[in-house]
Parts: C-alpha cells; sequence; structure tokens
C-alpha cells in the first residue's frame, strides 16, 4: 500500500482528501464502484480488501492532481458472507443466526445492568435449546428410526439391504449377527448425531479464527463507562471482539451436543437393564453413566448463564481449563455410554418408539416458557426506557426467539418426518399399516399446525397484495404533482405508484412478525397438549370425531407432513446448489449481509459474524489515514448495509478523529430497520449523540426504497433545501425517482426507478460529497496556512514506522482508535 506518512503533509501543499466507498448488501465489485475496470488491491486480502483504481494507486505522492477531487477507495467486503462453497453449510444454521438476533433486538435500558443481563441469559438458553433439539432430531433420525424401528422391523429391514448386517433376528433361537442386538445398533448409529455435532464445531471454529479474532483498535474503557456516562455500546472497544465469548459458548454447545447423544443411549439401555431379569451390574453403570451426563449438563448451565460479553476493553483472557476439557469430558461419557450400550444383553428386542421421545415435548414447553419470560422482560424495559418507534414495544426479542425456535422445529421435525415417511413404506407415520411406528407424537402434531400457519400467512399476503393497490391508486395523482414541467401519464404514474406502495411495506414488517410468532406459540402449545391429552397422531385421536374434524385433521397431518419434508429437501437442494453455483452462493451471501452484522454473543454455531471483519477493517485505514495528519480529509460513503458499517466503525474512532471525517450514506436502513429493531443500539438518542460528535453527516434516501430511508437523529434540525444546508441536518430527500419523469430530448428513452440502487448516479450524491469535503476543508484550512510567529510542528518521518502499519494490536500513536 503507498505509504501513509507521503509528501501531501509538506508545508504549502494541500491536504489530501479521501472518499471511502463502502457497499451494501449483495456485494458489487472494485471496478462497479470505482467506475474503472482497471483497478489494484492496496491492502488486504481476498476475503476483504481495498481497491484503488490503477491510475490513483500513488495518489499521495501527486497531491496537486487531486487538489479539486478526492482519492477514491473501495472497501469490499462480499466475500465475507459469500465466499467458498463452504459457506453453503451456512442454511443449516438459520435458526441459531436468528436466535443470536434475538440478544440485540432488546429495548435500551440505561443504567440497568441485572436486567440485560437477565435478558442475555435468557437467550443464551433459548440457544442452547436449540443446539439440544437440533442433536435430538439426528438422534431421533438414526438411533430411533433406522437403528431402532427399521432394523428391528422384519419388513422394514428387508425392503433395505443396507441394514441386513445390523437386522434383529427374525426366529427364534437365532441369534443374528455381531451388530443386531439393540444397544449395538444404537451404539453404532451414534456415530451420525455425534458427527453433526463435530461438524458444527468445525464450522464455528474455523470461522472464529477468521472474523473474531481480528485484533481492533487498542483502547481501554472501564467496564463500568456505559453506565456511567452513557457511552454507546457499539463505540466500546472490545465491542467488536467476541473471540473469548464465543470460544467459550463453542465448549459449552459443544458438550451439550455430545451429551444429548450419551443421554439418548443412556436413557434406552438403562430402560431395559431395570426390567426384572436385568443385568444389576449394568443397572448400576446405567446409574453412573446417568449421573456423569446429569453433571456435564450442570457443567454446561454454568458456563453458559456466566456473565457474557465484555465490551470495555478487548478481553483476551484466557477461561479456566475445565471449560476447554469440557468437549473432551463430554465426548469420554458418550463414549462410556456407547460401550455401555454395545455390552451384549441377549434377550433384549426393540419395539415401538425408542424410549426418551417425550424429550421433545420437554424441549417445546421450555422454549415456550423461555420465549414468554422474554418477551415480558423486552416489554418492561421498553415502558421504562420508551424509545420512540421501537418495533413491537419491547415485544421485538420474544418475537425473534419465537422464530427461531419454530425455524428450529421445522429443521427437525422435517428430517423426522421425511425419514419417517420414507422408511414407514405405504403406512402413514403414527397411524399404523406401516413398518414402523414413526417419528414421536409431538413431532407430527407440530407438523400438522404447519398448514394452518401457513394459511394465515397466506391471508396476511393477499392483505398486502390490496394495501399496494390501494396505495397504488392513492398515490398516483401525487406522483404527477411531483413533477410539474412534465405532461402527466397515467400509466407511468401508476408504476411510480407502485413502487412507492410496495416500498411502504417495510415498514408494516413489525406486526407481520408479530402476528406469525404469536400464532406459532399458541399452534405449538397447542401441539404439546394435543399431545399429552390423546397420546395419538391428529388423525387417530379424532376417530369418532363428526366428519368434518376428521377429515380435517386428517388433511392437516397428510399436508403436514408433506410440507415440512419438502422444506427440508428443499433446504438441501438449494445447499448443494450453493455449494456448486458462484451466484447461488451470492443469493444466500444476501441473507447472511442482513442477519450477521452481529457478533456471537448467545449462538456460537450461528454464521459468523462479518462485522467483526469489516469494522476494524475500516476503523484502522480511518486511522491510519488521519494519524497526526490534521490537514488530511476523509468522507466515508456508505450504500444499504455498508452505511452501517461505516457507522459502526467511525464510532469505533476517537473524537479528535471523527471531526477529521464526514458521512455521506444513501439507501441506508439505520433508522428504518436498525432503529427501529435494534434500539439499544441505533435508536435516536443513539444516533443523536453520534452525529453531534461528527463535523458532518448526510443521508439520502427515496420513497421508492424498500430498504433505505430517513435517519432523523433526535438533536438534527430539518435542513434547508441545496447541498449540505451547512449541515444542520442530516436527511437529504426523499429524491426524484426516477429522475426524469418522460421522455425528453436529452433522455428520449424512459428512465428506470431506482429504488434501492444507484444513488450515486443522482445529481445530489456528487453535491453533498462537495459540500462535506467543502466543510472538511474550512475545518482543515488552518494547518495548511501557518500563522506568523507561530512554530510548525515537525514534519514526520516520511518512512512509515514499522509498528504502525503492521498487524499488531498498538493503534495510532495519539491517535487511540
Amino acid at each position: 500500500m503507498p505509504s501513509d506518512h507521503a509528501p501531501d503533509s509538506a508545508p504549502g501543499r494541500p491536504g489530501l482528501a479521501l472518499e471511502l466507498l463502502v457497499h451494501g448488501v449483495g456485494g458489487t465489485t472494485p471496478a462497479e464502484m470505482l467506475g474503472d475496470p482497471r483497478t489494484e488491491r492496496v491492502t488486504g486480502d481476498s476475503t476483504a480488501a481495498i481497491h484503488r483504481r490503477t491510475e490513483d494507486v500513488d495518489a499521495e505522492r501527486h497531491p496537486e492532481d487531486y487538489a479539486g477531487r478526492p482519492v477514491p477507495e473501495a472497501y469490499c467486503w462480499s466475500n465475507l458472507t459469500s465466499g467458498n462453497g463452504a459457506r453453503a453449510l451456512w442454511l443449516i444454521l438459520l435458526p441459531f443466526m436468528v436466535a443470536n438476533l434475538a440478544h440485540w433486538t432488546r429495548p435500551a435500558a440505561h443504567g440497568r445492568r441485572r436486567t440485560v443481563r437477565l435478558h442475555g441469559l435468557l437467550v443464551r438458553l433459548i440457544a442452547l435449546s436449540l443446539t439440544v433439539l437440533l442433536i435430538a432430531a439426528a438422534c431421533e433420525v438414526a438411533l430411533d428410526l433406522i437403528a431402532w424401528q427399521c432394523a428391528g422391523s422384519e419388513r422394514c429391514a428387508q425392503e433395505r439391504t443396507w441394514l441386513g448386517f445390523m437386522a434383529a433376528p427374525q426366529e427364534s433361537g437365532d441369534p443374528g449377527g455381531w451388530w443386531s442386538q439393540p444397544g449395538r445398533r444404537l451404539a453404532l448409529a451414534a456415530v451420525l448425531p455425534t458427527a453433526v455435532t463435530m461438524l458444527l464445531w468445525w464450522l464455528s471454529h474455523r470461522t472464529w479464527s477468521a472474523y473474531e479474532s481480528q485484533p481492533p483498535l487498542e483502547r481501554t474503557v472501564p467496564e463500568d463507562a456505559p453506565a456511567a456516562d452513557g457511552r454507546p455500546p457499539l463505540s466500546l472497544p472490545g465491542f467488536w471482539y467476541g473471540k473469548r465469548l464465543v470460544a467459550r459458548l463453542r465448549a459449552a454447545h459443544t458438550a451439550a451436543g455430545f451429551l444429548t447423544v450419551a443421554g439418548a443411549l443412556t436413557a434406552a439401555t438403562t430402560k431395559y437393564d431395570r426390567t426384572p431379569g436385568g443385568n444389576a451390574v449394568l443397572d448400576v453403570c446405567g446409574w453412573l453413566l446417568t449421573g456423569l451426563v446429569l453433571t456435564g449438563a450442570v457443567w454446561v448451565l454454568h458456563v453458559v448463564c456466566r456473565r457474557g460479553r465484555k465490551e470495555g476493553e478487548p478481553d483476551d483472557e484466557a477461561d479456566s481449563p475445565a471449560v476447554h476439557g469440557l468437549p473432551g469430558a463430554s465426548l469420554a461419557v458418550l463414549l462410556l455410554a456407547a460401550v455401555h450400550s454395545g455390552w451384549s444383553r441377549p434377550g433384549w428386542t426393540s419395539s415401538g418408539p425408542l424410549p426418551g421421545d417425550e424429550a421433545f415435548g420437554v424441549l417445546a414447553v421450555l422454549q415456550g416458557a423461555l420465549v414468554v419470560a422474554l418477551g415480558v422482560l423486552g416489554l418492561r424495559l421498553h415502558r421504562i426506557t420508551r424509545a420512540p418507534r421501537t418495533a413491537l414495544a419491547g415485544l421485538a426479542s420474544g418475537c425473534v426467539g419465537m422464530l427461531a425456535c419454530a425455524l428450529g422445529g421445522l429443521l427437525s421435525g422435517g428430517v423426522s418426518q421425511r425419514v419417517g415417511d420414507w422408511l414407514d413404506g405405504p403406512g402413514t407415520p403414527g397411524q399404523g399399516g406401516g413398518h414402523i411406528a414413526g417419528p414421536p407424537i409431538v413431532l407430527t402434531w407440530q407438523a400438522s399446525v404447519i398448514p394452518v400457519l401457513l394459511a394465515l400467512v397466506l391471508l396476511l399476503a393477499c392483505w398486502f397484495v390490496f394495501r399496494v393497490w390501494r396505495d397504488a391508486r392513492r398515490l398516483t395523482d401525487d406522483v404527477a404533482a411531483g413533477y410539474p414541467d412534465s405532461l402527466p401519464d397515467e400509466s407511468r404514474s401508476r408504476r411510480i405508484a407502485s413502487a412507492i406502495a410496495r416500498a411502504g411495506l417495510t415498514d408494516q414488517a413489525p406486526w407481520l412478525v408479530a402476528t406469525v410468532a404469536a400464532t406459532t406459540l399458541v399452534l405449538g402449545g397447542a401441539a404439546v397438549v394435543g399431545t399429552l391429552w390423546t397420546g395419538q397422531v391428529p388423525g387417530e385421536a379424532t376417530d369418532g370425531a363428526p366428519d368434518f374434524v376428521a377429515g380435517f385433521a386428517d388433511t392437516v397431518q397428510a399436508l403436514g407432513s408433506w410440507l415440512v419434508g419438502f422444506a427440508f429437501v428443499l433446504l438441501l437442494a438449494w445447499s448443494r446448489r450453493a455449494y456448486k453455483d458462484a451466484s447461488a452462493r451470492r443469493t444466500v451471501g444476501i441473507l447472511w449481509d442482513v442477519g450477521t452484522f452481529w457478533p456471537r454473543c448467545a449462538h456460537p454455531f450461528a454464521p459468523p459474524c462479518y462485522a467483526e471483519r469489516a469494522v476494524p477493517d475500516l476503523a484502522w485505514r480511518m486511522a491510519m489515514w488521519t494519524d497526526q495528519r490534521p490537514e488530511r480529509r476523509l468522507v466515508i460513503s456508505g450504500h444499504s448495509q455498508g452505511s452501517v458499517l461505516a457507522v459502526a466503525a467511525v464510532w469505533q474512532l476517537d473524537p479528535d478523529t471523527r471531526r477529521q471525517i464526514a458521512l455521506l450514506t444513501y439507501g441506508s436502513p439505520l433508522e428504518r430497520l436498525y432503529g427501529r429493531w435494534f434500539p439499544a443500539y441505533f435508536g435516536p438518542h443513539r444516533l443523536a449523540a453520534f452525529h453531534d460528535g461528527l463535523e458532518c453527516w448526510r443521508n439520502l434516501w427515496r420513497l421508492t426504497d424498500p430498504i433505505g430511508g430517513p435517519v432523523r437523529p433526535e438533536s438534527a434540525d430539518t435542513p434547508e433545501p441545496g447541498p449540505l444546508a451547512e449541515c444542520r441536518g442530516v436527511d437529504r430527500g426523499p429524491l426524484r425517482d426516477p429522475l426524469v419523469y418522460g421522455r425528453t430530448r436529452e433522455l428520449p428513452l424512459p428512465e428506470p426507478i431506482l429504488a434501492h440502487g444507484d444513488y450515486r448516479a443522482d445529481p445530489a450524491f456528487t453535491q453533498e460529497r462537495a459540500g462535506l469535503l467543502a466543510r472538511l476543508k474550512k475545518r482543515s484550512v488552518r494547518f495548511r496556512q501557518p500563522t506568523e510567529g507561530v512554530p510548525r510542528q515537525p514534519e514526520p518521518d516520511p518512512d512509515p514506522a514499522p509498528d504502525r502499519l503492521s498487524g499488531s494490536r498498538a493503534g495510532p500513536t495519539g491517535r487511540a482508535g
């Protein structure tokens, strides 16, 4: 990279201006961002890097060529979310990602540290239950449906020759093969859920080393500073450094996975050993194993319930050996359980469902209780703080947590139902007539409520379609009035009005999420009650009921089983396509762009937080550019999600450095999405404090944009028309879209409706950028024109100091980030 201590700081020379461009979701190429096919990477790696045009690489050595314009740089971070084929595996982590979001949606809670910690604890417990649910689903498929039920059924095993080596003997007196005993079949099948646990550990560890371990700018803030002086959390130096927390939670969740498999094996073997005629020694060993599993579970809960994030400083402390040894100890318990299960029990036969299937009902009740407690706590916090425009009045955490549990249930029920249908042959699982008994009854009930939920979603979709049509008709005349110099065109106005109406649906997302979450909670509770009350699947439980009721139950059971299985197969198919197809992988990456901005503080198996790499990258770049050079200027220009990264990075800088930086955002979801859903971090009071600490900030937005909108910080005045408006306000908009209504002599073809894209094509972008640079120039003019009699500071060493441009943890001298 060009030397940061370049000769542009020599006396009499103008200070260079830099425009740092940050793209939004989906990513874009450096050539598209810089408007030139000839670009070079000046710093960074293949995952995230800063690029310049080839002709601008040595701009620091020729500052006179950039007297009237900034040096453009492009920060490209799209490979953080849509890089190599391994990213396709992240699709199975979707419930974990949503659970992690539930932590960050809490309302603001000034000075209520205990309540905040309780909120984080509830979310971490929900996240832990999702890990147990996923591994329990793998146990259900491998241990129950395949090894216990199918291998123990003559008809099922005969149709699947690959199970012949472990099939139960079919004739009296036939000892069968070595693997034919139920315990040995279970021990062998335990390899599958164990492998799933190890895969989750590997994915988390692999991304941990590339994301969470990136060093932030070094500075120390007392841990109680946020409560003492109201410092924004995103300005704390340890906020984007979750190395220790992710490692600790990863150990606990990995151990929970191993213990779940060990518990499934132990539950089956101990039930047989306690029957009359069972082996007393094996019974005692079973009790000891049960104690070890319970001890491990308490150990896991202790690790998870410990204090969560430490943000006042980068947390590099080492956890105790007990935490690091937790996965290994749990794996040892699992191996003991496998040996105990594989011990010879000649008289043991398998029939019906595997003992321990009641765990799915217990998990459903536990998750429902945690979600309700989380919602009540969020509602209480909101009533205390009352941040304006907070989504769902504080219930966002509970609703998002409920959606995470629903997605986890969909995946676990989907794989169980699909495998059960496949193994059952001509029958319907749970209703007899097939080869096996089928999945647990509660999973069938949960699958049966899916058609009801989808019917509700379909009704909501119809309502939204009607609303778009109604609003488009109402706005058509207003659109034409916005272009007074053009001849009205009804079809053109209708298309523009429809785009505005569709963009407005974003503001209706909170109550849509609340409706789906509340319905899911009620229907999930009904499924558990139906299971406990009847002990049968819906089709059998309604035998003898009126024809309409019985027919409805049969329909939703069959349709729900098909739908949940189809959803699982669709997920696998899309994962396979994303693994092989870069374009499909980029589409998946867009989902992670939105969902993985926040650090992994609740679930360590969630997709990694790309901001823990991107924010330090941007903060280091800005600090290095301005370090000991007050004459330099920098405009950081962020589009869409890039604007959120830009704000988070500027927040990490010290106040003096911020005064050398201006911020230009466009298509920004800062208030419309982040401010409403994450009020503790991007609420109006936080954005107001951020605005007050900047030299200048301008934001561009359109009515047709479904993502971006005005920022509206509390302390910012409404700007007057025209570029910059002396920075009294932040927002400029709504901008015209399209720029030209009809055909003109200069533009004889219709201009497109840009919506969320191409903000830089709008003249307002160039005007605002020029205004920001002019504002910064006024601030730095005294440094470029020294006053007579005032000694000038000595020139910096033209050779960069090794510790400043290296990857060391030492921050820029005199510029604590």
